[in-house]
């Protein structure tokens, strides 16, 4: 009877182990989709606005790292109030941080996992109110990301499970670039500084700075 046991134990571990990599993959992958979509939108919402990337403007409904939504959603095809049915602005793996939801589900953040490097803190590099021509290395500027890599964590290969914390270098994040790209990257930590505030030592594929 134990052997018995044991033998559907593993069978189960066998069959259970691959259809959550499968699903997990499944989750990235349409992570990285609907932030292409949305870092797309940020470019033809520049395209329309002489080459200029979204910035501060009197009226925002909150900071412009979340609240730049409003002025690119339709771009990717929403009309109307934002909502969290707005689902390519969601990540399926997106799990929030200091609120009970995920930041795709709540108001304040504009329904969205996704931030704009716009981050108006003053000395934190970012490209808000940029002309794309004035961007030194588009394919490495950080254009969009999840919000993970400003601490960084991973929502995708997570070191600390469904904790948000401790922040570590080389989590993985979803990121989209200035130049149009899109990729899971890993996020430099230096241990006591916030991602977000400054760019990463030589050897990462990112900057937040655009010059």
């Amino acid at each position: 009877m134990l052997v018995a046991l044991a033998a559907v134990a593993l069978l189960s571990a066998l069959v259970l182990i691959p259809m959550t990599r499968t699903r997990q993959q499944a989750r990235l992958a349409q992570c990285l989709s609907n932030l292409q979509q949305v870092n797309r939108a940020v470019l033809s919402y520049a395209g329309d606005h002489a080459q200029t990337l979204p910035g501060a403007m009197p009226g925002d409904g909150g900071e412009l790292q979340w609240w730049y939504k409003e002025r690119v959603k339709s771009y990717a095809g929403l009309k109307g109030a934002s909502s969290a049915a707005d689902s390519v602005f969601a990540c399926p793996d997106d799990r929030g941080y200091s609120d009970p939801k995920p930041f795709h589900q709540t108001a304040r953040f504009d329904y969205g996992s996704y931030n704009f490097n716009g981050v108006q803190i003053p000395g934190a590099p970012n490209v808000a109110g940029a002309a794309l021509g004035s961007l030194v290395e588009p394919k490495r500027t950080l254009l969009t990301m999840e919000w993970t890599a400003h601490g960084p964590l991973s929502w995708h290969r997570s070191r600390t499970g469904r904790r948000n914390a401790p922040f570590y270098s080389d989590a993985e994040s979803v990121v989209g670039f200035a130049d149009g790209r899109v990729a899971l990257i890993p996020i430099y930590y230096d241990g006591h500084t916030a991602a977000y505030l400054r760019d990463p030592i030589p050897g990462y594929e990112y900057r937040y700075s655009g010059n």
